[in-house]
């Protein structure tokens, strides 16, 4: 017994000495003064496990984290390390890193190499980088691959003086499995968050302003986007080629095209979101649906060039996506309040509210579509009902479309006969004969009042010219309805 016990603490000891991330006995706090090379120098000399304590001031950047060690910062981000314009300013290869309390600045501006101001690498598993002001850098945070990683806290600010297609985004998540973008604020740069051909990611609690897409999936699936807030970006929630997704309790203000777009995106639950459109007026010079360089991606957001449109473009637009249960949102002052194309199929929708809408729905298809569940359907603003048995369920269905407004959708140059008696004609004929309508929605149980939600309305972001919204205001949350 006594010769097994030996032999196994020597085969243990053997195992540890040959690990080059064995942990040492007790960890070392490191003093990095600043100025020249001195964390590069700091890092060459730690072991697995040492705390990099860096000092106020200006730290050489262009530094590879390779083994496990906590890099910090002392308070107010005082520790500011740059890489100078060219490549990024920290990279890490050793997993079980932490990166905190820092300011990370001054990557180069190559797309190929991800300039960054923190790249994580496949190898940096675990890491965990929180706290720190990532500003003035082509990528923010590139998550490119490491399992489990962590980005918390961080306020990161993006380039804004590139063209949209050659900027980078705040944080970029690709192949990584489990990770984890909490609580992040972010502004300027391409898109808030972009996330591609990963898996089973949370993105919870952010916020995003000024960017293109707050959030934007690419072939992410069993993912969960919840309570994150999108103001005044071209898209909120742009979630495409991704299935089984959890979108709950998100908030998109003031976003100018779409508040949620579902481009084949399938068997996902969409609950307790809640979209505001406003007055938007076009940038000079820009046309309606400039996706800045992913056009073959995107449908496009019909319109003109410049002046002034009532509210967000479409509330959530469903396109080609299919199996998904919309359930508990509300949709409110946009153009459209939903654009459904006929590619979408086998949908749920019941328990949302539409609410001033100038259009409450566009579905340009044949078939009939009943937007209810178990007897329950939708809240529409415009629906003049009377509920004589007192059950919250209107007396009668909903159709928010008829032969016109099909006619004015194809044939846009039809607005000006909308007046005419014909037309008057026509509409009066279809509510007299229901069974003149051509297909199309219907709500076989509209709701009398709409759902509660524990969200407030949120502040609708300024006009041009007006002060900026203040990101680092508190985040509403909202509950999921039924």
């Amino acid at each position: 017994m006594r010769r097994t016990a030996t032999a196994l603490l020597s085969l243990s000891l053997t195992c540890l000495g040959a690990c080059p991330w064995a942990p040492p006995a007790r960890a070392a706090v490191r003093e990095v003064p600043a100025g020249g090379d001195g964390l590069a120098r700091a890092v060459a000399a730690a072991a697995p496990g040492d705390v990099l304590r860096l000092a106020p001031g200006l730290h050489q950047g262009g530094v590879t984290i390779d083994k496990p060690l906590t890099v910090e910062g002392p308070p107010g981000h005082a520790a500011v390390i740059d890489a100078g314009g060219a490549g990024s300013a920290l990279t890490v290869t050793a997993p079980n890193v932490t990166v905190t309390g820092l300011t990370l600045k001054g990557s180069g501006a190559e797309q190929h190499a991800m300039d960054s101001g923190l790249l994580l690498m496949p190898t940096a598993a675990g890491a965990r980088v929180v706290g720190n002001r990532v500003t003035g850098n082509l990528y923010g945070v590139y998550v490119q691959g490491p399992r489990d990683a962590t980005v918390e806290d961080n306020d990161i600010a993006g380039r804004t003086d590139l063209p949209m297609s050659q900027r980078g985004n705040g944080v970029t998540v690709w192949n990584a499995p489990g990770a984890r973008i909490i609580a992040n604020r972010i502004t300027g740069g391409r898109d808030g968050i972009f996330a591609n051909a990963s898996r089973q990611d949370l993105f919870q609690g952010n916020r995003m302003e000024g960017v293109r897409f707050a959030i934007h999936y690419m072939y992410t699936n069993d993912s969960r986007v919840l309570g994150n807030v999108s103001v005044g970006n071209d898209i909120g929630f742009a979630l495409m080629f991704s299935d089984r997704l959890e979108v709950r309790d998100n908030q998109s203000a003031g976003d100018r095209d779409y508040g949620l777009l579902l481009n084949y995106a399938n068997a996902s639950t969409i609950t307790g979101n809640r979209v505001e459109g406003r007055f938007r007026r076009t940038r000079p010079g820009q046309a309606m649906g400039d996706d800045g360089g992913d056009g073959a991606m995107m449908p496009r957001v019909a319109g003109t060039e410049g002046g002034f449109r009532t509210g967000t473009a479409k509330c959530v637009f469903v396109y080609n996506a299919n199996k998904n249960r919309i359930a508990g949102n509300r949709f409110e002052g946009c153009d459209i309040g939903i654009h459904f194309t006929a590619g979408a199929e086998r949908n749920t929708l019941t328990g949302n509210a539409f609410i001033g809408n100038r259009t409450q729905v566009m579905y340009v298809g044949t078939r009939s579509l009943d937007w209810s569940d178990h007897g329950r359907g939708n809240y529409w603003s415009d629906n003049p009902a009377f509920d004589l048995n007192g059950d919250g369920i209107a007396d009668e269905a909903y159709r928010p479309n008829d032969l016109v407004d099909r006619v004015v959708w194809r044939f846009p140059a039809a607005k000006l006969l909308l007046n005419s008696p014909a037309i008057q004609v026509i509409r009066w004929a279809q509510a007299q004969f229901p069974a003149l309508h051509p297909g199309g929605v219907i709500d076989s149980a509209p709701l009398m009042k709409p759902p509660p939600m524990t969200s407030p309305p949120m502040t609708s972001p300024p006009m041009t010219g007006d002060a900026p919204v203040d990101a680092n205001a508190p985040l509403a949350t909202a509950s999921s309805q039924p």
